[in-house]
């Protein structure tokens, strides 16, 4: 059984009335807001929902994630209450080969928020991580279903050093940020993927008409930086990144050619120590 969600007074439970009232609302993108104990994935009960033919906006919360992947199939994990876990689920109305930009509208929506509420100085790892420093703080899987697209997040708020999954990981409260209180933390990061995406589908999808691509490569943590890529089929490209075209694809530059990225692990390479 999951414990009580009053034995761990810094890990208060999240009230699904208050929030749903809060982000729920006539003219709203977010249709409906669910919180649920714990479930396998949100991001595979979302799709399933979706694959039932719910409509866009659903938002699915989850006070402990027991089979959370990340990019890759990766775990990700945290103990119960101590991060944001949820999922949302989309049907943008822009042409396929923009649809890319999800994931990286999403990333940067939740590190604008982060940023402003928090005050963490939060960057982005393309095409799904939020960074402080060279530390991960949060990740994000979008994966379609039945013309929609579900999209997942894992923010790691109060979590401790002790329960770090990897030590390359971090959260806020490590972080000292301003606010680790989870319920104006998702508040917030709502509706700035609410903002974000209605500038996006009203531009049809155009990252530069809406101007979700000059947003994104200011908060870059990657482009400008030396990288490793491994592609599929185990191949491994190192270059500089040096953009994101169009589509969302990581633009890196090898060997004086510059090649557009959909898929790949990106690993920020450390520049050379001075003798």
């Amino acid at each position: 059984m999951l414990d009580s969600p009053y034995t761990d007074l810094d890990r208060p439970p999240l009230s699904q009335a208050a929030l749903a009232r809060a982000v729920v609302r006539p003219g709203s993108l977010w249709s409906q807001l669910s919180v649920v104990d714990r479930t396998g994935s949100t991001n595979a009960d979302l799709g399933q929902v979706a694959r039932e033919g719910a409509a866009e906006g659903a938002v699915l919360v989850a006070e402990l994630q027991l089979a959370g992947r990340g990019r890759l199939g990766r775990a990700w994990t945290a103990p119960a209450r101590a991060g944001l876990t949820f999922s949302v689920l989309l049907r943008p109305a822009v042409p396929t080969a923009r649809q890319g930009w999800v994931t990286l509208l999403v990333a940067l929506a939740a590190a604008s928020a982060v940023r402003r509420l928090a005050g963490v100085d939060v960057r982005l790892k393309w095409p799904n991580d939020l960074l402080v420093g060279e530390r991960k703080l949060a990740g994000v899987l979008a994966e379609r279903a039945e013309g929609a697209v579900v999209v997942g997040m894992g923010l790691n708020v109060s979590v401790r050093a002790d329960e770090l999954p990897v030590p390359t990981a971090t959260s806020l409260a490590i972080e000292q940020a301003e606010c680790v209180d989870r319920d104006p933390l998702l508040r917030a990061v709502l509706r700035e993927i609410e903002t974000h995406y209605r500038d996006w589908v009203a531009a049809e999808g155009d990252a530069d008409a809406c101007g979700l691509r000059a947003s994104y490569l200011a908060m870059s943590a990657t482009i400008g930086r030396r990288v490793r890529v491994e592609l599929p089929g185990e191949r491994v490209l190192e270059g500089e990144a040096t953009g994101v075209d169009s589509s969302g694809h990581l633009i890196v530059r090898a060997d004086g050619v510059e090649r557009a990225l959909s898929v790949g692990d990106v690993v920020h390479v450390r520049p050379a120590s001075a003798g």
